[in-house]
């Protein structure tokens, strides 16, 4: 038998500990995906957030995406191009991008916290690790962003004048769902619906979000932007009035499991941060502490 002597032992034990080494400095790359009124690469926004994240891990690759040919498209697409078309239009882009195709990090910001969770649903090449929802409407909404409240007289009128159009074939409520018209919601809204199960139960869809490692959504205290703002954890109105509201966990969606969030939450894989601020406000401590040394180091 032949005996290694201890210069090739030695050799092959520095190939092992540089081939180890090398492997674990692979960052996995983190996608960010801005909220509505917001463009991919604003200095005062993503961008700051795109630089944040390079600084405290060096050498990763940060794509923040753009839908349209430049700024001033990628903003009106947060507006007006429908939501399934941006689902789609994502999935080409981590598709066509080499450096995504062994998996990535998934941040969203406001809408594109729900977004990603379509993008988890329908598009599981190239594969997600985290998906991280900060103040994603995972439920939509039901109110206008800066109302004071549902006592006001104003917030119930613009409600109303919203519930006229919200679900017709020119307008096509993409995430606005009406407590008091659950029904006329579900037959006519285009987009949440249909990720949240709420009709045909799509199993590839469960299938799909349960391949991610963890599910974290992140929830802001005093928002003044997203009504409910318990939608940013599941949560929404109680059906047929829009005072009291209910958790994910009184949901049928968690109750009956109809994405796998009921077994994913009982393996330790969905987690509910907080911050106690407005929407979107998080200091860069906030952000670096409860987002990047987690779950994307």
């Amino acid at each position: 038998m032949v005996r290694p002597n201890s210069r090739s032992v030695f050799l092959l034990c520095v190939s092992w500990a540089f081939l180890l080494s090398h492997i674990n400095c692979q960052q996995i790359p983190t996608v960010l995906w801005h909220g509505m009124g917001d463009t991919c690469c604003n200095p005062l926004s993503l961008g700051s957030i795109i630089t944040l994240i390079q600084q405290k891990i060096p050498g990763i690759y940060v794509k923040s995406l753009r839908l349209g040919n430049n700024f001033e498209e990628d903003f009106l697409s947060g507006f007006f191009m429908n939501s399934n078309d941006q689902i789609a239009n994502v999935c080409k882009q981590l598709a066509a991008d080499p450096k995504l195709q062994n998996g990535y990090n998934a941040v969203g910001f406001s809408q594109g916290g729900q977004f990603w969770r379509a993008v988890a649903q329908r598009c599981p090449t190239p594969p997600m690790y985290n998906l991280i929802s900060i103040g994603g409407q995972q439920q939509g909404v039901y109110g206008f962003p800066r109302c004071p409240g549902d006592n006001s007289t104003i917030c119930d009128y613009v409600r109303k004048l919203l519930n006229l159009g919200a679900y017709e074939s020119l307008v096509q409520a993409e995430y606005w769902q009406d407590p008091l018209q659950e029904q006329k919601y579900r037959k006519k809204c285009i987009f949440l619906p249909d990720i949240n199960q709420e009709n045909t139960k799509n199993a590839t869809y469960k299938t799909n979000l349960m391949k991610i490692k963890n599910l974290v959504l992140v929830k802001f205290l005093r928002d003044t932007m997203v009504d409910p703002k318990d939608s940013e954890w599941f949560g929404f109105y109680k059906e047929g009035q829009s005072k009291e509201t209910f958790t994910l966990f009184e949901s049928k969606l968690y109750t009956e499991d109809w994405l796998g969030l009921k077994e994913m939450n009982n393996t330790g894989r969905l987690h509910f941060l907080t911050s106690d601020t407005d929407h979107l406000q998080f200091s860069e401590e906030w952000f670096i502490q409860n987002i990047i040394n987690v779950y994307l180091k």
